[in-house]
């Protein structure tokens, strides 16, 4: 009897071992799988609206919540296009692809297949934690996400703003071009369009979230 228990005792001193060499293991993968993520939508705005300070502001926002995430790795720029004199085209500053989301999905392989045949939907649109973006008929819903572009991923040109002034305001005066992170929209030229659906309704948090949104970025990894 005292032999046996002492099996018995073994047997589960080797099980709880085993236990225990599996928890590194799980949590090494989750890193890789991480790590491995190229493009999110933010989980959070700048808290001002569109003014994240131009684009270095908002570069360092996707910055600071990717590598919260895991995947700081990477250098991260926001999809934000500006206007006027040197004006920048946010398609020119995201790197070359493949980009793949929290869960290892290729959103798109270049630029060209981002701006063309992409697989940019409510499904593969996550954000760096991995979660959902409320869409259309969700509550609240937060499918407006900032841009600043044309479809094709250019800046504007002409005094109309659509960059809610580079991204440095906040308050009722400007506007900012929008995409829908889910695909779908009200009737329209593009209500689908995921970078270019329609103009924000002011630059402040309270504008933004009017028409559906909460000052979200989508942002890809340049490496």
């Amino acid at each position: 009897m005292i032999r046996s228990t002492g099996s018995a005792a073994a047997a589960v001193v080797l099980l709880v071992a085993g236990c225990g060499d599996m928890a590194p293991m799980e949590k090494s993968d989750a890193m890789v799988s991480k790590s491995a993520m190229t493009f999110f939508v933010t989980s959070a705005g700048s808290g001002k609206g569109a003014d994240f300070g131009g684009l270095a502001g908002a570069d360092k926002h996707c910055q600071t919540l990717a590598a919260a995430a895991g995947a700081g790795n990477h250098t991260w720029h926001a999809y934000l296009s500006t206007q006027g004199p040197g004006a920048v085209n946010a398609r020119d500053r995201i790197g070359k692809g493949p980009w793949r989301n929290a869960k290892g999905v290729v959103i798109a392989n270049d630029v060209a297949a981002l701006h063309g045949d992409n697989n940019m939907t409510k499904q593969t649109d996550l954000t760096e934690k991995g979660d959902v973006v409320n869409g259309r008929g969700d509550t609240p819903n937060r499918h407006d996400i900032l841009t600043g572009s044309q479809p094709d991923g250019t800046a504007f040109s002409g005094s109309d703003d659509m960059t809610c002034g580079n991204w440095t305001k906040s308050g009722d005066d400007g506007s900012a071009m929008l995409g829908h992170a889910d695909r779908n929209g009200t009737p329209g030229p593009a209500p689908t369009s995921w970078n270019a659906s329609h103009k924000s309704k002011g630059c402040s948090d309270s504008g933004l979230a009017s028409t559906g949104g909460a000052g979200y970025l989508y942002c890809f990894a340049t490496n």
